[in-house]
C-alpha cells in the first residue's frame, strides 16, 4: 500500500511540473513572435512587421499604450508629444519606441 501512495504522489508531482513547463514554453513562444511585431520607417516608407512578414502600412495605427503612428511616420504619444520616425526607427505594438541609433549602440 505504501508503494501505491508513493507512486500516486510521484505521478501527481510529475504531472504538475510537466503542465507548468508546457505553459511557460507556450507563453515564451507566443511572446517571441509578437515581440517582433512592429512598425518601422524603411527608406521613407512606413512598413509593418506582422508574424515575420513585412508589408507597407495601410492605415494609421493606435498602439496598446495609446501612441498613434501615422502612415507618414508621425507618432503622437498619449501625453501629446509628437515625433517623426527616421529610417530604421521602430515602434512595437505595445507603443515602445526603439530608435535606430539606440539599436546600433546596443549591438556594440
Amino acid at each position: 500500500m505504501k508503494y501505491v501512495i508513493i507512486l500516486i504522489a510521484l505521478f501527481a508531482v510529475n504531472t504538475t511540473v510537466n503542465a507548468q513547463t508546457k505553459t511557460k514554453h507556450h507563453a515564451m513562444h507566443h511572446m517571441k513572435s509578437s515581440a517582433k511585431d512592429c512598425i518601422m520607417m524603411k527608406d521613407g516608407t512606413m512598413m509593418m512587421m506582422k508574424n515575420g512578414k513585412m508589408m507597407e502600412m495601410e492605415n494609421d495605427m493606435t498602439m496598446k499604450n495609446g501612441t498613434v503612428c501615422m502612415k507618414d511616420g508621425t507618432c503622437k504619444m498619449k501625453n501629446g508629444k509628437t515625433m517623426m520616425m527616421k529610417n530604421g526607427d521602430k515602434c512595437y505594438m505595445d507603443g515602445k519606441m526603439m530608435m535606430k541609433d539606440k539599436m546600433d549602440k546596443m549591438k556594440m
